[in-house]
């Protein structure tokens, strides 16, 4: 994992778990604008490093998310100072707005966050913590487990799924 000074991540893996321990935070955020996003860059490979956390900033809070394994999610809130050089890797940067769901999401209020699991027919493991997923007005944002790295996607609502898949309200 990445030394990001000041960045502890809290690693859940239960979308019940998670959504009870950020519901008062994304509370807050409900009818607020995103006003801007940030990614962390490889620069030495011209392109987004998503091992990184995702950065939503929504004016005086951020939300820091990022996934990793088979189906862990940790959300922070504000710990990454981005002026901070990122551990001894010297060939970070972050970078505002690089991709376009990202780019979509930018300006618009939010009105929903959920958080989405796939479910399955193995016993062992019934749902599967999938995505972090922001419903903004004409825009939907999901920072999804894309195999132990961030996926970003604005795939609209009507196109997604209707089997296989729970959404567990946050805010």
């Amino acid at each position: 994992m990445l030394a990001i000074e000041g960045w502890k991540p809290e690693w859940h893996h239960d979308a019940e778990a998670l959504a009870a321990s950020h519901r008062h935070m994304f509370v807050r955020l409900i009818g607020r604008r995103l006003r801007s996003s940030w990614l962390l860059w490889d620069i030495a490979q011209r392109g987004w490093f998503a091992d990184g956390p995702v950065i939503l900033d929504f004016g005086p809070s951020s939300v820091e998310i990022t996934h990793r394994k088979f189906d862990e999610c940790a959300i922070t809130w504000g710990q990454i100072d981005m002026s901070v050089p990122i551990g001894d890797y010297g060939h970070f940067d972050w970078r505002p707005d690089p991709h376009a769901a990202l780019r979509k999401a930018r300006g618009r209020p939010l009105r929903a966050v959920n958080i989405i699991e796939r479910t399955t027919s193995v016993d062992w493991r019934p749902r599967v913590l999938h995505a972090i997923e922001f419903l903004f007005d004409g825009a939907r944002l999901a920072v999804y487990n894309a195999m132990d790295e961030n996926g970003l996607t604005d795939v609209p609502e009507e196109d997604l799924p209707a089997a296989h898949w729970r959404r567990v309200h946050i805010a």
